[in-house]
């Protein structure tokens, strides 16, 4: 068999590589630690640690400057990254965005971390901004979900019980329930840091930088782009308001 009849059948064996985002669509290509459950269980404080906090920053950061996409939003051990409809990296092919977003957020964890870590990716499409704005409010909601029951599992576990005593006092619980057990505990559930239970936001910032002109002599004024990472985020429509306006802005 010829060498170029060769790669072709090789090639067109690659049965998802012609998978490619849906033209106009807007997408979000969300990460999740894989097995962070086992890697987080003696590293970190619970139910939440500021280092891991910092960590998961470091990672959507990455992502948020390796794509340059428009809002970065990160709770738990989960990324999620918005590109517009107008993103052509990689010529929006679906194997790329999934294998380099697990990628880039994998190497920023484990450099910041200084032990490695992996990450999964998945892609979510959706045709409108109120499709985007849903997406992010059902993760924020989750944040909160998982805000409150780690709060009542690591109050109980830590006040004596086994993990499978904690977890069948927390069965069939209502959140007035889980409220009242932290209450009891002296934890307010509402007085704990905005970043636990509504998530961290990332995006584009403008800002005046300083400079001199060497050759006209003169001072100048510029505008350039940072990341602004956001501990207290909004809720609820506050929340899709802002996000609203970071991806359409």
């Amino acid at each position: 068999m010829k060498a170029d009849r060769l790669e072709a059948g090789m090639r067109a064996r690659e049965w998802f590589h012609s998978l490619k985002l849906l033209p106009g669509a807007w997408a979000i290509l969300r990460v999740d630690g894989r097995a962070f459950s086992g890697y987080t269980e003696h590293r970190f404080e619970k139910p939440f640690d500021l280092r891991f906090r910092e960590l998961m920053a470091v990672a959507a950061r990455s992502l948020l400057e390796e794509f340059q996409g428009c809002y970065a939003y990160t709770q738990s051990d989960e990324i999620s990254l918005v590109l517009p409809p107008s993103f052509d990296q990689f010529g929006r092919e679906a194997e790329k965005l999934v294998s380099i977003s697990a990628g880039v957020a994998s190497a920023a964890f484990t450099h910041a971390a200084g032990e490695p870590v992996h990450f999964d990716s998945r892609i979510w499409l959706g045709t409108t901004v109120e499709d985007v704005v849903d997406y992010m409010s059902w993760r924020q909601a989750d944040a909160a979900r998982c805000a409150l029951n780690g709060w009542c599992y690591w109050t109980l576990r830590k006040d004596g019980r086994t993990a499978r005593q904690a977890g069948r006092l927390l069965e069939h619980t209502t959140v007035a329930d889980k409220n009242e057990l932290l209450f009891q505990h002296g934890v307010n559930y509402n007085e704990l840091p905005a970043w636990q239970r509504r998530g961290i936001g990332l995006w584009w910032e403008t800002f005046d930088h300083q400079g001199h002109d060497p050759v006209r002599d003169v001072d100048v004024v510029t505008q350039r782009r940072r990341v602004h990472v956001e501990w207290e985020l909004p809720m609820k429509v506050d929340y899709r308001r802002l996000v609203e306006r970071l991806v359409t802005g």
